[in-house]
């Protein structure tokens, strides 16, 4: 094959002109241009942040930055970000992402969040980091999407999953990560086999219930860097665990998460005020709450489900006996539950009730109120509007358009949002002071993260939060159990705000 050599004679003539014509061989000032968008794209090493510069519309407080340097440097770009509620760990990311990007070492990207934070990290990637990150979205041909955000729970379903499966990613980012805490589920199976260089795990609350959940977090960022699961199990099992131990387990999260607290920050936080407030049943309830503790039908669960209600709402209560009612063939028992429904029809306003609208009246401003069950949600609004207090409604079912509108509503027009558990997670809400837990969780984890939604940066008025718990039930069970837990979560991995009472851990 030959190829054939031309000379090009087309540059004697622009060179005759500007000879002749005197005029300027170049313009000066585009080479100047060029010449600073050359230099400033130069990193001339590697230490430090080059993207603060590059972000106009972001001032990052000195922590955050601080922990986007240490995840680069010093943790190879894999790590838990595990930031107290509030302190702005999607900043952090958002920092992360954006210094990879700028040094070309991340080219693709993949974001996943509850669905109820998809358009949240959209817009603050957009606005405040400049970075073109589009929504998911099947018709898509994810080859030519570097930075993409989407639910994990869509992502981890056919046809979606195959489709982001077959891509292969600088950088996964996995928001409210303790939700990856079981490895049985098809979440964490999801994420354990996606091609990923980098990884940032996103969760205020790495231990929920047990350090074990820790270990499968950290097994999806490094396998092998807490041991194999057994070893793990036999030296570091909660029951019997030394000081020693502790210590050489904390040294190695460390490697591995970035924590902060709100007194690491340097930042100038409003107090947080948290009370445990006694209710006490009255006779009726008792009465009822002491039959059904001694019910000989369905398992324990089964009677702890009931117990838990009766605490909520005669509402919640009625729902489960209903079933009880239809599903049993005794007719004895089934006379026993109309007896005891009839009961909890006459028993009155609910003790938590009555005292949570007192509560309302004496804060005399917005008031969150976190409930388990969506039937107390019902009997409380109902409660309310008869003692004329404004509420509106925040729970699970709601889709993404209504969620938006009830909080509009609660910031604009009523006094109360009652909430289940989903109102704990995304949501910013410092106009508000006042967290009720009218419910408590197993989880005392799940209490921060209530307590997070005002208690955060921007906050500007002291918080008030009063745990309520029935007096002589299985509440008082469960304040023993948070109590343990949070022993757990303090000598793993650090301390925690108060989330139950003010006395640090003094439950008197």
């Amino acid at each position: 094959m030959e190829i054939e050599i031309r000379r090009s004679s087309e540059w004697k003539e622009g060179f005759a002109e500007r000879l002749e014509q005197r005029r300027p061989w170049d313009n000066w000032t585009l080479y100047q241009l060029c010449y600073e968008a050359e230099q400033a794209k130069l990193i001339p090493e590697f230490h430090g942040l080059q993207c603060p510069r590059h972000l106009p519309n972001l001032t990052a407080y000195p922590h955050q930055l601080e922990a986007a340097e240490t995840v680069i440097e010093r943790m190879n770009g894999k790590a838990i970000l595990a930031d107290e509620v509030g302190l702005g760990k999607t900043i952090e990311a958002g920092l992360i992402l954006k210094e990879y990007l700028i040094r070309g070492v991340v080219k693709k990207a993949l974001i996943l969040a509850p669905a109820s934070l998809t358009n949240q990290w959209l817009a603050e990637l957009n606005t405040k980091f400049h970075i073109p990150a589009m929504a998911y979205n099947k018709k898509y041909n994810l080859d030519h999407c570097p930075i993409v955000v989407t639910s994990i729970d869509m992502a981890k379903r056919s046809p979606h999953r195959e489709a982001i499966s077959a891509q292969e990613y600088d950088l996964v980012i996995i928001d409210e990560a303790h939700k990856l805490k079981n490895p049985k589920t098809k979440n964490y199976e999801f994420v354990q086999q996606m091609k990923k260089k980098f990884c940032l795990l996103l969760t205020a609350t790495p231990i929920q219930n047990d350090v074990f959940e820790l270990f499968n977090l950290i097994s999806l960022l490094k396998p092998g860097h807490l041991g194999n699961l057994e070893t793990f199990q036999r030296v570091f099992s909660a029951s019997k665990h030394h000081v020693e131990e502790d210590e050489f387990l904390r040294e190695l999260i460390q490697q591995v998460m970035v924590r902060n607290s709100r007194d690491d920050t340097g930042i100038t936080w409003t107090n947080r005020h948290v009370r445990i407030l006694p209710a006490v049943f009255s006779a009726d309830e008792r009465e009822v709450y002491n039959h059904v503790s001694n019910l000989p039908v369905g398992d324990s669960f089964t009677r702890l489900t009931l117990q838990r209600e009766l605490c909520s709402s005669p509402l919640a209560a009625v729902m489960t006996l209903e079933k009880i009612a239809k599903e049993t063939g005794d007719p004895d028992i089934r006379h026993e539950m109309e007896q005891l429904l009839l009961k909890l029809t006459q028993s009155g306003i609910h003790a938590k009730a009555k005292m949570t609208a007192e509560l309302i009246r004496k804060a005399g401003d917005k008031v969150i109120v976190f409930t388990e069950y969506r039937a107390t949600q019902v009997y409380l609004q109902a409660y309310f509007h008869q003692q004329g207090i404004t509420s509106v409604l925040f729970n699970g079912k709601f889709n993404k358009n209504k969620r938006e509108w009830m909080k509009q509503l609660f910031q604009q027009k009523a006094q109360v949002l009652i909430a289940t558990e989903s109102g704990s997670e995304g949501l910013n809400l410092q106009f508000c002071h006042h967290v009720v837990n009218y419910d408590l969780p197993w989880n005392p984890m799940k209490l921060e993260q209530r307590i997070g939604r005002v208690h955060r940066l921007g906050q500007t008025e002291d918080v008030h939060i009063y745990n309520l718990a029935v007096q002589e039930t299985v509440e008082d069970q469960m304040v023993e159990l948070l109590e343990k837990k949070l022993g757990v979560f303090e000598q793993v991995v650090g301390e925690l705000d108060d989330i139950l009472t003010d006395s640090k851990r003094s439950i008197s």
